[in-house]
């Protein structure tokens, strides 16, 4: 529900803004003021269920992400929305963590891998899906019922959730806590995060660091950072336990996995996006191109969960990331401007293939040395890792696919000068075909157009292609850090050792 929502919005946009009568650049904030409120309180589960218990933080973040999707679906103006988004966002930003650590805390090790293999088919399939079912809700009803659907799944949650789970007899509430909560370092993580997320949002449209406005929300972002940091590490009672980070394979872990739901989220994005722009699919269509890759992960990931109870994370990521390179180069040798719905299927089926293993077991490792009590914590920090991860990488994909788009172009031009043999031969067939139906006064200018236009078509497809290109090498070198994990026993999780 709450993954969903990150992305099922996008397609919703154009409709958002033109009925509440706003210009395109002021609905973007739609999706901005959602991520904003959602990365600065994805970390703070453990504080919170430290305050009130994890099943009670989880049963009122259920309870203001329902309330709130019922408010974006009646808000009469685009500032209501905006409000209403923020409060979503909050709401939303607890669910993921503590989804992932009831399950931790739910199973035995042994059983752990087939459960996180449940939460990582959620956790992976909705981004996938979010852009067709925004598409085909909006196309069909109305963009309001894109958050009206979250009610009644809301409802169910709740009652479930009261019904069924339990908090573990080490989280024990101390109302204490709210009073000396730890207010610096979330104001510093406050501004960190809308910094980084207002400067990632909006970069592309704003010429990135040639505008004072994305400078400026660069500062915020460094500077907020900067002081987090040093401020919880040096503070009694952090917010966020950043000293989980000296143990190693954590660490390690939270950094592959922010690379992993950066894969995931930009590849989730560029696919379509080439699809709808040079190959003229509708966002539907091109969405439903995505739908095979889902129905392998439905097979995978069982499969994967099964084999972290036999096989070690570390050579599960191993194999993963070797599987990732693969799929990577292939995505780059069929990524044309020829590529059919087939093979655009093909393509994200392969793409799907390794996610699993790399997911389920960097989430297993997580866990590894640590003591159960942290539970709260590395679910926090490795699904934050994740969704910062996510977020910057599709600002850097897009804007590499820009600036390798116009490298290309520039490099084409200078094979289509007068005088050239390949370039005046088809500059002429196409004045010769053309003059029969536009008139030899108008065909060298619209032959000149057509040329032009399959130039920046060309060019477009080379940028997707370099990125693709690009991420292979990044997959190399997660294959490089996975061999750092330790090798911990297979089916193993919070609490338990490495094996040395």
């Amino acid at each position: 529900m709450e993954v969903l929502d990150t992305s099922i919005a996008n397609v919703a946009l154009p409709h958002i803004s033109g009925s509440l009568g706003a210009s395109t650049d002021q609905g973007t904030w739609v999706l901005t003021s959602y991520l904003v409120s959602n990365a600065i309180v994805l970390p703070l589960g453990a504080w919170a269920s430290s305050v009130m218990g994890r099943k009670n933080f989880f049963l009122f973040c259920i309870v203001i992400f329902t309330i709130s999707s019922f408010l974006c679906g009646a808000a009469p103006t685009l500032p209501m929305l905006l409000l209403f988004r923020v409060l979503q966002g909050a709401g939303g930003g607890g669910l993921q963590p503590m989804a992932q650590a009831i399950m931790a805390d739910s199973f035995e090790p042994h059983k752990r891998g087939q459960a996180f293999a449940l939460y990582g088919l959620v956790a992976v399939l909705a981004p996938s899906i979010g852009p067709t079912l925004g598409g085909w809700i909006t196309d069909n009803f109305s963009w309001r019922w894109i958050f009206f659907i979250n009610i009644p799944v809301g409802l169910l949650a709740f009652i479930l959730v009261t019904r069924l789970v339990d908090d573990p007899p080490w989280i024990k509430p101390d109302r204490k806590r709210l009073f000396n909560m730890d207010f610096l370092g979330l104001a510093f993580l406050s501004i960190a995060m809308g910094g980084m997320q207002i400067m990632l949002d909006k970069g592309e449209e704003n010429d990135w660091f040639a505008s004072d406005f994305i400078r400026f929300f660069a500062f915020l972002f460094v500077g907020g950072m900067v002081a987090l940091v040093l401020w919880e590490l040096h503070t009694d009672k952090p917010i966020i336990n950043l000293r989980l980070f000296r143990y190693k394979n954590f660490a390690i872990c939270c950094f592959l996995m922010m690379l992993v739901g950066g894969v995931l989220n930009a590849n989730t994005v560029l696919q379509p996006q080439f699809m709808q722009a040079l190959l003229g699919y509708t966002a539907t269509t091109a969405g439903m191109a995505l739908t095979a890759g889902g129905i392998a992960l439905v097979i995978m990931m069982p499969l994967a969960g099964w084999a972290t109870g036999k096989i070690s994370a570390r050579t599960l990521a191993v194999c993963g990331f070797i599987l990732f390179t693969f799929t990577f180069r292939y995505a780059a040798q069929v990524t044309t401007l020829q590529m059919s719905f087939s093979q655009a299927s093909w393509l994200r089926v392969i793409q799907m293939l390794p996610l699993p293993f790399c997911f389920i077991s960097i989430t297993n490792a997580a866990y590894v040395d640590l003591p159960k009590e942290e539970s709260n914590q590395v679910a926090g920090l490795i699904n934050f890792a994740r969704n910062i991860g996510g977020s910057i990488l599709i600002a850097l994909t897009n804007a590499q696919v820009t600036s390798r788009s116009m490298w290309h172009q520039q490099h084409l031009q200078s094979a289509m000068q007068p005088g050239m043999l390949g370039y005046q031969s088809h500059l002429n067939a196409l004045q010769g075909f053309l003059g029969g139906s536009a008139g030899s006064a108008n065909s060298a200018g619209l032959a000149l157009g057509s040329l032009y236009n399959q130039l920046n078509q060309q060019a477009a497809m080379q940028g997707y292609q370099d990125v693709y290109i690009e991420l292979s090498w990044m997959s190399v070198g997660l294959v490089l850090l996975a061999f750092l994990l330790s090798k911990n026993r297979p089916g193993q999780g919070p609490g338990a050792e490495a094996m040395h």
